[in-house]
């Protein structure tokens, strides 16, 4: 094999890997985009109340899950649709939320996360729990969600629930 032939195939090969690379990288910030996307449409319906929405936007074997307190009755986790809407419903008839903020969010593959602060009052005590800061993972499979897992001040959560 003579230098120009060498060159050219190195040059091809480089070229080659260098495209690859990119188309890889772009495929991938395009999954972490569409994983962002989805997770926030399913946050914004959810937040509109509208569970058509939510319905299209959730995989059926999704699970929602939270720790804390289980005599507090929207502890889960819940596993499915059918279940994922009875806990929305208690957890909605428990806590009045007064304040949501998304402070930063971002999107790796399939998988989301969002930080920010809220607050509410439980229906229970009647108390506000003041503000906390909460995290929620998400992640995502063929533009379902397919895991919403939440993670908040639960002692807080827990302490304004019994009036403490």
């Amino acid at each position: 094999m003579n230098r120009r032939t060498a060159l050219t195939t190195s040059l091809v090969a480089s070229a080659a890997i260098f495209l690859g690379s990119s188309v890889g990288a772009n495929q991938t910030d395009e999954a972490s985009q569409a994983t962002l996307d989805t997770a926030m449409a399913f946050m914004e319906a959810m937040g509109k109340g509208d569970m058509e929405a939510m319905s299209a936007l959730m995989a059926d074997d999704m699970v929602w899950h939270n720790e804390g307190d289980k005599s507090m009755p929207w502890i889960g986790p819940w596993e499915g649709k059918d279940a994922i809407f009875k806990f929305l419903g208690v957890f909605s008839s428990n806590l009045q939320t007064t304040l949501w903020e998304t402070e930063n969010a971002f999107a790796s593959g399939d998988t989301a996360a969002f930080f920010g602060k809220m607050n509410g009052t439980t229906t229970e005590s009647g108390q506000d729990i003041g503000e906390f800061t909460f995290a929620l993972r998400v992640k995502v499979r063929d533009g379902q969600v397919i895991l919403w897992n939440w993670f908040e001040d639960s002692y807080a959560v827990s302490n304004a629930y019994h009036g403490k």
